[in-house]
């Protein structure tokens, strides 16, 4: 709610008053970037004083204005102050982000009577303009965020701002954002200001009770210099802490099985997999999945004024019933998790928190194989029982001193550790059996057989114990408020260590049997008689090892204010990136990399009633903990094809193996590579510019509008390349017939389209040492991802009676890469995606990427019907993904040579497509076959909130997909289920909209 005294704060003669004076003059208080924090800002008569205290723990700050009367309160926890100076008091909410204007400028001249105060309150609050930040933010309460139909997810949440738009449901369980046409897996994910991200490949973060959040902040771009990493959005989260009032309560929320609607089953194209009884290409009428979800938390003060808690313990009785084809599973997940915060006012001046949070979450699963057919849809022969542990456990410590009237300090310790999916126990029986398939039926059937243990394809390093993620990470940061300048500074440092089991397949090798049918087929080269067996061998094998990823940055920024309405952002922000094998050495260092940060913010009216604001940035990533063990780590596949007679179906293993088809083909190797060579000595690291231009205007007490044109170009990128043939080609027109191949990894980091300079021993002379090759020996285009939009941002509110937020997005999203994933392929190896392995996957790959979604809807709010019931809504109109067609590399260009045994390895993820004859392949285009339909979805809720119980109880029921809205939303676009094999699946539906769901909640807070 936003309230007002005196006239409307839209008077035109308010514009040369002290208020809109205070309000230009003050634009230096808002720039918070992705801390935890706000800050207080105004002005009042010179030397003034000035007193803030917390409403809710009692803690009280005084400082004195300046020579013009401004002052600044910064590092603040959100929260609601009051502002007091010179006997006049005024309410502020001060929330994650953002600055609070407030004013006593007209007090001190005697017209108290005609100055507004704004206060914010209430899930239908609507935000003020904030004319101090150049910054493209949304901020959510934990009351609003209950009050709308939206899932108990960050992600969720996120999805309800302007340029964010969902990911592909193959990569991070189908719940991850892009934002600003990125990749899911460029964004920054921080808890009370510490960084959470994941960066093993940068799709997971740390996660915590949901009902703990106190406020989520959504950037999607212009951030400041303070914070780095990412090259998408930021989602920043800020938990609940303890005031000196006492606070209990809790909170159950329940989605039935049978309240969810089945979902839609895809019948195949595929007759020989019909005749095979094999009907559904995709299977999902029989799913069951169950939620429950409770939480008790209480909060207070453990001594009055100075030592507070919040404590929040959540249960948890998942269960999802998932069949397939022949087999099925059922998962349950009991795992309590929690969260505490603890904050010490060791004086009003000095600030010392604490965080911790349990996240360890440990799924059950029993699978299951049918005894009495296929797509039986109930679980029958028990075949295993596994469990799977994920997370662990957050520490985060900080201190804050407000030393002087304008010098703030603060220091920050965080640690984090997390278990990655692993399964117990690890061995199961049937270790010793090949993992075996047969496909003699149809190419793209796959029918067990053998005595293998399905639930087991890879044997672990029994020796070696879970894959883990680990950070240990400090900050230092400073602010200075000088005259008319802000100036913020500081330090931080991470080492993430990332550790990973070797692996090879259950029984040493995975055995898949073919047959050809009436026609012959062209099999490793090697053209294969009519009705001919023949098998296919893989060996996989990859080794044991932890390696770290050091990350450290400095920055300054100054939010200088020019004049009363016009504030300008100078940032700069240096950021330096280290990778190391096991053995510690560093394979890629960049030391200094300079990431500028200009913004403005002008105050048309004088008034806060009409914002233009632009930003220009520039944004570095770093190199993902995934390329240190994919990179400078063992890993070996190797195939090779027999003629058989036959397949003994009790062990998997042909029967009658012949001569071999075709050549061994290897990719990789189990000895790790020269640290020297794994990148190029002249490597670029991952960078992207963004410019925003926009404007925001209120136009009058309950509606503010916005427009902002956005902008933004990779310059630079990087990934692995995976071919040998351009550096004999290079040999050639050097005189260097001795070259030895084998001193260049499989793949090497490079920035595709420059020149390569790369340690190798060109004289095969044992001596390694840095070559430089020109680009145009690989052929590779440069890395190359632009987006642009328009973004039309609306909000309204009528008080407590209701509210709307909304956006309008018209977005292009274009490039030859998406970036650190790759959706059409579902590939999340962050930074060393198949895309640049050889030059041949970038043919036709410029065009509409995955993430472009040409327009995009949202709106979403609540209406109070009555003082007891509310109802809410959420509505998401989109436009479709580009599809395209994807397919394997002709092996018979020239451009190939020695590399023909590794790309054979490849599955078909090129654009290079086969055509139905199943013998001519055609370069395709991206995006080429259009795009998915259009869809829209709306969720809803209806709430009570009975007087009877004082207003401390709400029941809430909310029905997401209210119209069980189906629509597809990815087709198949694989055009061979195996190389030469066209696929009659391919352009069939894949995946839709999930199905209609039901929520019901009850929470009660004292």
């Amino acid at each position: 709610m936003t309230t007002h005294t005196g006239r409307s704060y839209l008077a035109k003669g308010i514009r040369r008053t002290a208020l809109s004076l205070a309000l230009g003059a003050c634009f230096v208080g808002g720039v918070q970037a992705q801390s935890a924090v706000g800050s207080i800002f105004g002005d009042t008569k010179a030397g003034s004083t000035v007193t803030i205290q917390n409403g809710q723990t009692g803690v009280t700050r005084t400082i004195t204005s300046d020579a013009t009367g401004r002052f600044t309160f910064g590092q603040l926890p959100p929260g609601t102050y009051k502002v007091t100076s010179d006997g006049v008091t005024r309410d502020v909410v001060v929330k994650v982000g953002t600055g609070s204007p407030v004013s006593f400028a007209a007090a001190a001249s005697g017209s108290a009577t005609t100055l507004d105060t704004v206060l914010v309150t209430g899930s239908g609050a609507i935000n003020p303009i904030d004319v101090s930040s150049v910054e493209s933010t949304t901020v959510f309460t934990a009351e609003q965020i209950n009050a709308l139909p939206v899932a108990q997810n960050i992600t969720a949440v996120a999805l309800l701002a302007p340029g964010t738009v969902k990911g592909d449901s193959g990569i991070g369980n189908g719940n991850l954002a892009s934002f600003g046409g990125s990749s899911v897996a460029e964004n920054g994910y921080y808890i009370n200001g510490f960084d959470v991200t994941n960066i093993r490949n940068f799709i997971s973060y740390a996660d915590l009770p949901f009902q703990a959040i106190a406020q989520q902040q959504v950037k999607t771009g212009g951030y400041g210099a303070e914070y780095g990493r990412s090259l998408g959005g930021v989602i920043n989260l800020v938990t609940k802490r303890g005031s000196n009032e006492w606070h209990y309560g809790g909170g159950v929320f329940y989605q039935p099985s049978w309240g969810r609607d089945a979902g839609k089953d895809v019948v195949t194209r595929s007759q020989s997999a019909l005749e095979n009884g094999d009907i559904y290409s995709a299977y999902r009428s029989d799913n069951e999945y169950e939620s429950l979800n409770y939480n008790a938390y209480a909060s207070g003060p453990l001594i009055k004024d100075r030592l507070f808690f919040f404590a929040l313990v959540e249960g948890r009785g998942d269960q999802d019933d998932v069949y397939g084809t022949e087999t099925s599973y059922r998962d349950r997940n009991n795992s309590p998790t929690g969260m505490l915060k603890l904050d010490w006012y060791i004086t009003d001046d000095h600030l010392l928190e604490f965080t911790g949070i349990y996240n360890k979450t440990k799924t059950k699963r029993t699978t299951y194989s049918y005894s009495s057919g296929k797509y039986v849809g109930v679980h029958q022969d028990k075949n295993s029982d596994l469990e799977f542990e994920n997370g662990g456990k957050v520490g985060i410590l900080k201190y804050t001193g407000y030393l002087t009237d304008n010098f703030t300090l603060s220091a920050q310790a965080g640690y984090l550790k997390s278990t990655d999916n692993y399964q117990t126990p690890e061995g199961l029986p049937g270790a010793e059996c090949v993992r075996a398939f047969d496909s003699r039926v149809s190419a793209g059937t796959t029918t067990y057989i053998g005595c293998w243990n399905q639930d087991q394809t890879f044997i672990r390093d029994a020796d070696f114990g879970p894959d883990e993620d680990e950070r240990k990470a400090y900050r230092l940061d400073a602010e200075w408020q000088l005259g008319d300048h802000r100036l913020r500074f500081g330090y931080d440092t991470e080492t993430f260590t990332s550790s990973h089991a070797g692996q090879t397949y259950t029984g040493g090798a995975y055995w898949r049997h073919f047959r050809t049918g009436a026609t012959s087929r062209v099999v490793n080269g090697v053209t294969v008689a009519p009705n001919t067996n023949y098998a296919r061998r893989w060996d996989s094998r990859t080794t044991s090892a932890a390696y770290d990823v050091e990350n450290v940055a400095y920055y300054v920024e100054d939010s200088w204010q020019v004049t009363d309405n016009f504030m300008a952002y100078l940032g700069l922000r240096s950021e330096q990136f280290e990778n190391k094998n096991a053995a510690g050495v560093a394979f890629v260092k960049s030391d200094h990399e300079i990431a500028p940060r200009l913004g403005f913010a002008w105050d048309v009216n004088g008034d806060s009633t009409f914002k233009v604001f632009g930003n220009a940035g520039r944004y570095y990533i770093p190199v993902a903990a995934n390329t240190n063990i994919r990179a400078s780590g063992g890993e070996v596949i190797i195939e090779d094809y027999f003629f058989s007679t036959g397949v003994d179906l009790a062990t998997g293993l042909p029967i009658g193996l012949g001569a071999q088809i075709g050549p061994t083909n290897v990719n990789g190797t189990l000895d790790p590579p020269n640290p020297a060579s794994i990148a190029t000595t002249n490597l670029k690291p991952m960078y992207q510019d963004e410019f925003i231009l926009g404007g925001q205007i209120a136009l009058n007490d309950s509606w503010t509008v916005g427009l902002r044109a956005i902008m933004r170009e990779v310059k630079s990128g990087m990934d692995d390349y995976c071919s040998h043939q351009p550096f004999l080609s290079w040999a050639e027109d050097n005189n260097k017939p001795d070259i030895d191949i084998d001193s260049i990894p499989s793949c090497f980091i490079m920035n595709p389209g420059s020149d390569v300079s790369l340690a190798f021993d060109s004289d095969g002379d044992g001596v390694v040492e840095v070559n430089n090759v020109s680009a145009s020996y690989f052929g590779l285009p440069k890395y190359r991802r632009k987006y642009s939009a328009m973004e039309f941002f609306w909000e309204g509110s009528g008080g407590d009676k209701w509210y709307v937020q909304g956006s309008y997005t018209y977005a292009k999203s274009k490039g030859n890469v998406e970036g650190y994933v790759n959706s059409t392929l579902e590939q999340d190896d962050a930074g060393l995606t198949q895309d640049f392995d050889h030059k041949l996957f970038e043919d036709g790959s410029f065009g509409y990427l995955p993430n472009d979604r040409r327009h995009t809807v949202k709106m979403f709010g609540t209406y109070r019907i009555t003082d007891e019931w509310r109802i809410g809504g959420n509505l998401l109109i989109q436009s479709g993904r580009p599809v395209n067609c994807q397919g394997f590399i002709p092996l018979d260009d020239p451009s190939i040579g020695i590399d023909a045994s590794n790309l054979a390895l490849y599955s078909g993820s090129s654009f290079y497509c086969l055509k139905p004859d199943g013998v001519t392949r055609e370069l395709s285009k991206r995006g080429e076959f259009g795009r998915t339909p259009w869809i829209w979805t709306f969720d809803a809720s209806v709430a009570y909130t009975p007087n009877w119980a004082d207003k401390r109880l709400t029941l809430q029921v909310d029905v997401f997909n209210l119209f069980n809205r189906q629509q597809v939303t990815e087709y198949a676009e694989g055009t061979e289920t195996s190389r030469g094999i066209y696929n009659p699946n391919f352009l069939n539906d894949l995946n839709y909209q999930a199905p209609r769901q039901l929520r019901f909640s009850v929470r009660y807070d004292y």
